[in-house]
């Protein structure tokens, strides 16, 4: 621990005589080791002790300590750190160093001075301490410096401004509340200590501390992680590939939560958003206009005081009635929460204060003082008190029982609480001073708030959207970014908007697979409606490719599409109804991100880490695998540059034109447009536009095939479970696995359907689109040769044929096979 640390230090300069104050420990030269099932123990000089353990499949602890590696806190990000308890260390004493093999890893720990080294099984050098920097120490922290080569590159941190290669830049953890942010702007709202290289290893620094990142800013030939207390304990995560290592990043910290389906709709918020009137007003605009939405927020305004859950009275004439009616015509209520208890609310106040659930002032040992930037002065509820959980978990649950379905828990930083606020570090929390508290303070609530709604709610998935967090956030709650824009000039805001995506795709490769922006930017008051379409719609275009979809602004500044004329909301229409198509695709990378961690928006070089033009793309993603969107973030564009990775890539909303990959292109753009292409080789499963997910449950599944060159196939498996419950966690669902192989003569599809411990599968239609250069000769089933019609399916649902059958558009080159929900056809041939 850091201040044993600094004991030990303070000791030397006491005897020895010989040290200045400012003069740097290191561990010096390695007198001995122990091993002890999965760990070893290095005794070094200076009384420093370095353990090191296999916690799992590729992942070693690292941890230095002065005494018995006695922490102050278990982690409060990692689950798995006895995984590999049985398994014993091979290691091996040679005359200069030792070596340590595991079935991945070769770690060889050199005797003089101490330093560690990490190999591949191949011997391949994947980390190395820089010189015998690997740990120091001095009065003000600790340091780890890590030896960078040429042309490596680092990624991660979770939601940070700045390029998605973090090379050259510095990043420090203090979850800050910064409205209006600078695209440059750090610390930001979020902590996530996990960073991977490009040499095929991620590391995870187990500290919660305001924690500092250098990479390769100060020296081209290392970079730092440091700390000015808690323990220097850091996770080597090994791939090699980048998708690899989130995967064990995630059996690291936890899988990540699904959302319930709904939440993958569209959501309409606003700051004023606070009354039962405005609320059916815009619940009314939505579907007189046929837009589609699910979610309705609240802001904080909501409750009569911070933070009573109940409404407020001069605001909601009948809120049960007001839930009851939305929820029949497909709208949830989401309503807000902030950690804190308003002195002004005299009841709650009294109550939470006698039972010391708040944090104190170490000064005093009164609750602490907070001034809020609503409701008054409050005392901030203190979640690391096991006591508080069952006491708000029964105020939260007061308005679940009336019909809200989620909770948006905000200003968890918590807020005003930022670098500058020195006074804060005065706060004592049941856990520890504030210093090793703040950053994860939103973490420890998001927790109280998922395990008391689990409780209360058994085998219910949660809606929770959260500001302020930490690494192991996805185990219990979803992402935004918070307050952007420009509070300036709204107007002014596109180097704001271009800024979201490289922070959505850190964020995801940072644990935050479900994730959203403000669409329309936070900030700034809207005047001129008109002046601000352009903005708004690159805003949406962008926005509903987020897995979760929020369209919010400050105060009482309207984001309906329908604000901004009929242009707009035309555009913004199309855009939303797109997503509500997208949603088996959407939901089916839902499924994967739990199993897997990687997210839905992704960074290109996930997925072609071999191609350096990926290294360092900003203004693109992947979403999911399939598809590629390339927002357009300029002012009066006309065109977009698009750089297209190795493969053929088709565009979306003209299939007839192929690009060929590997390759920037100028895209011609208008309003309208959002370049969007698919891989070809593909399979996306799509449904009916809906006013709201579910709207129909037996929504015919429309699966588009644009198949692969010869000799390869598309495949695709589209994940089916109830969207409601938590039985997706007990492996209950369906899954439609389908096969499109593609030969000189035919292609070939092959249908299979997986049901996972009983899942009740719905019946529905299949509809394959699949596009071709030229009309098919003759299409056979397993039952014999298909009938040929003029049109086989349209999506108005006219006619319903009980029989197999297909069509050909010759004008979009489109082969169109319908079969029937009660029918099962699992190969098809598609004769050219």
């Amino acid at each position: 621990m850091i201040k044993r640390i600094i004991q030990t230090v303070a000791f030397v300069l006491l005897f020895a005589g010989m040290i200045k104050a400012s003069d740097v420990i290191h561990p010096g030269n390695c007198r001995s080791y122990s091993v002890n099932g999965n760990t070893a123990v290095f005794t070094c000089e200076n009384s420093i002790k370095v353990q090191i353990k296999e916690v799992g499949p590729g992942i070693i602890r690292i941890w230095y300590d002065t005494d018995d590696f006695h922490r102050n806190n278990p982690s409060f990000a990692v689950v798995a750190d006895e995984s590999n308890g049985n398994q014993q260390l091979n290691i091996s004493e040679q005359p200069q160093h030792y070596e340590i093999y595991t079935g991945d890893l070769i770690i060889r720990v050199r005797k003089a001075p101490f330093h560690i080294s990490i190999f591949d099984k191949y011997q391949k050098l994947l980390m190395d301490d820089y010189q015998n920097r690997g740990f120091e120490s001095d009065s003000t922290g600790m340091a780890s410096y890590i030896g960078l080569r040429p042309g490596e590159r680092i990624y991660g941190l979770g939601e940070k401004n700045g390029p998605i290669d973090r090379i050259g830049h510095n990043f420090k953890m203090w979850n800050s509340d910064n409205p209006c942010y600078e695209v440059d702007k750090d610390p930001l709202y979020k902590s996530i200590p996990f960073f991977m290289s490009s040499e095929g290893y991620g590391i995870y620094f187990d500290n919660t501390f305001k924690t500092t990142y250098n990479f390769g800013s100060e020296s081209v030939d290392n970079y730092s992680f440091a700390t000015p207390g808690g323990e220097m304990i850091y996770y080597f995560i090994y791939g090699p590939s980048y998708k690899q290592i989130i995967s064990r990043y995630m059996n690291l910290t936890g899988h990540p939560i699904m959302p319930p389906d709904w939440a993958l709709g569209f959501s309409q918020s606003r700051g004023m958003l606070t009354n039962e009137k405005l609320t059916r007003e815009i619940a009314k605009g939505f579907r007189e206009r046929k837009i589609p939405c699910d979610i309705i927020f609240q802001d904080i305004g909501w409750t009569q005081y911070l933070q009573d859950f109940n409404w407020r009275k001069e605001n909601y004439t009948d809120p049960v009635k007001m839930l009851g009616d939305l929820e029949s015509e497909g709208f949830k209520i989401i309503v807000s929460q902030d950690p804190v208890v308003s002195q002004s609310n005299k009841v709650q106040w009294t109550e939470a204060d006698s039972l010391g659930y708040f944090v104190k002032d170490v000064r005093t040992g009164k609750s602490y003082d907070m001034p809020w930037p609503w409701g008054g002065n409050c005392g901030v509820v203190d979640f690391t008190n096991p006591a508080v959980a069952d006491w708000w978990g029964n105020y939260q649950q007061k308005v679940i029982g009336q019909g809200v379905r989620g909770f948006w828990t905000d200003m968890g930083e918590p807020a005003w609480s930022n670098e500058e606020s020195t006074d804060r570090l005065n706060m004592k929390h049941y856990l520890g001073m504030h210093a090793e508290i703040h950053n994860v303070f939103g973490l420890t609530w998001d927790k109280v708030v998922t395990k008391e709604f689990e409780k209360h709610n058994p085998n219910t998935r949660i809606f929770q959207m959260t500001r302020s967090a930490f690494a192991g956030m996805q185990r219990y709650t979803f992402g935004w970014s918070g307050d952007s824009g420009n509070g300036d000039n709204v107007t002014e805001g596109w180097n704001k908007l271009a800024g979201q995506i490289p922070l959505a795709l850190s964020s995801g490769m940072g644990g935050i697979p479900f994730w959203s922006c403000d669409i329309s930017g936070y900030c700034g008051d809207i005047t001129d409606y008109q002046a601000e379409g352009e903005l708004y719609t690159r805003w949406m275009q962008f926005g509903v490719f987020n897995p979760i979809s929020r369209a919010h602004h400050e105060g009482n500044n309207a984001v309906e599409p329908w604000r901004f004329g009929p242009e707009v909301e035309a555009i913004c229409k199309k855009a939303i109804e797109q997503k509500y198509q997208l949603f088996p695709y959407i939901y089916s990378y839902a499924r994967k991100a739990h199993d897997t961690g990687l997210p839905l928006m992704r960074a290109l070089m996930l997925e072609y880490p071999d191609d350096p033009e990926t290294a360092g793309l900003n203004g693109e993603f992947l979403f999911g695998k399939e598809l590629l969107v390339a927002p357009v973030t300029e002012e009066g564009a006309a065109s977009k540059k698009v750089y297209l990775p190795e493969g053929e890539w088709i565009d979306f909303k003209h299939p007839e034109t192929v690009y060929t990959g590997k390759q920037w292109i100028d895209y011609p753009v208008s309003l309208e447009t959002t370049p969007l292409f698919v891989r070809k080789g593909s399979i996306i499963p799509m449904m009916p536009v809906m006013q709201f997910i579910n709207q129909n449950p037996r929504y015919p599944l429309i699966l588009h095939v644009y198949p692969a060159s010869v000799n390869k196939k598309a495949t695709f498996s589209v994940y089916e479970d109830d969207g409601e419950s938590n039985d997706y966690k007990r492996n209950i669902f369906a899954e439609r696995k389908l096969v499109c192989g593609t030969a000189r003569e035919a292609y070939s599809i092959n249908y299979s359907l997986k049901v996972s411990n009983g899942y009740k599968v719905t019946a529905r239609e299949l509809v394959y689109r699949i596009y071709l250069e030229q009309a098919p000769h003759i299409i056979l089933t397993q039952d014999g040769k298909m009938k040929k019609v003029k049109e086989a399916w349209n999506p108005s649902g006219k006619h319903f044929a009980k029989r197999v059958q297909w069509s050909w558009d010759k004008d979009s080159h489109v082969c169109t096979i319908y079969v029937p929900a009660d029918l099962t056809v699992a190969h098809i041939t598609i004769e050219k």
